[in-house]
């Protein structure tokens, strides 16, 4: 049966129209971007076969364009279209950012933070340095490698910090294991960034780790 000949509420376009995004499943928000299934599947088969091959959604975003066109009925003009998808959400994430106070909407700076670090081979230390009113001036990846006090420089960050005049920053770095516990690394870089940007009048709102899920804070776990 094709999914035209679904009830209305069930077809995941309409669904969407009448209930908004959320009501989706993450199948059928893939099948509204598919568009079309393949013979003997709908789309909303072939997403849930296809989500079940990556193991989740967010593994099939983050696919390369050879194991992506592996799937049936995916090739390189959805692998296009699904990144400038990708890449569209950051970028609105980021102008939202830009435009709001970054502490005040937390939520959107985690999402933010979560959509550049997430999924990182390697782990990557990240700013974003804020001016008075705690909006965002600038995002910068400043270190890779192993998150520790021989890896990240304070100095550094210091002195980025000044070059773009900020009055505060927000710190981040990935956890590629997936798990976003804090070690004792990440404790100690982060009170010596403190006490270093203490030194020129320039706050440590924030130290973000972003894992599997929503980034971990160390501010709303009472650790800044």
């Amino acid at each position: 049966m094709s999914i035209k000949d679904w009830p209305a509420d069930e077809r995941p376009r309409e669904k969407l129209l009448n209930r908004g995004p959320q009501s989706l499943s993450d199948a059928e928000l893939l099948a509204i971007f598919l568009r079309t299934g393949i013979k003997g599947k709908t789309a909303v088969d072939l997403s849930r076969e296809l989500l079940s091959k990556h193991g989740s959604l967010q593994a099939l975003l983050q696919a390369d364009l050879q194991h992506f066109c592996k799937s049936p009925g995916l090739g390189p003009a959805k692998y296009a279209l699904l990144q400038a998808v990708v890449e569209m959400t950051k970028r609105h994430l980021h102008e939202s950012l830009r435009r709001g106070d970054a502490i005040e909407n937390i939520e959107t700076t985690r999402a933010y933070l979560t959509a550049q670090l997430r999924n990182r081979s390697q782990e990557l230390f990240a700013c974003l340095f804020l001016d008075n009113s705690h909006k965002v001036i600038k995002f910068e990846i400043l270190f890779q490698g192993t998150i520790d006090s021989a890896s990240v420089h304070p100095r550094e960050v210091v002195k980025k910090a000044l070059q773009y005049n900020s009055a505060a920053i927000i710190i981040a770095h990935n956890h590629p294991s997936g798990n976003q516990t804090p070690s004792q690394a990440d404790k100690q870089i982060t009170e010596k960034l403190k006490q270093a940007l203490s030194l020129v009048e320039i706050r440590l709102l924030d130290h973000f780790i972003i894992g599997d899920k929503n980034g971990w804070s160390f501010a709303e776990n009472g650790l800044i």
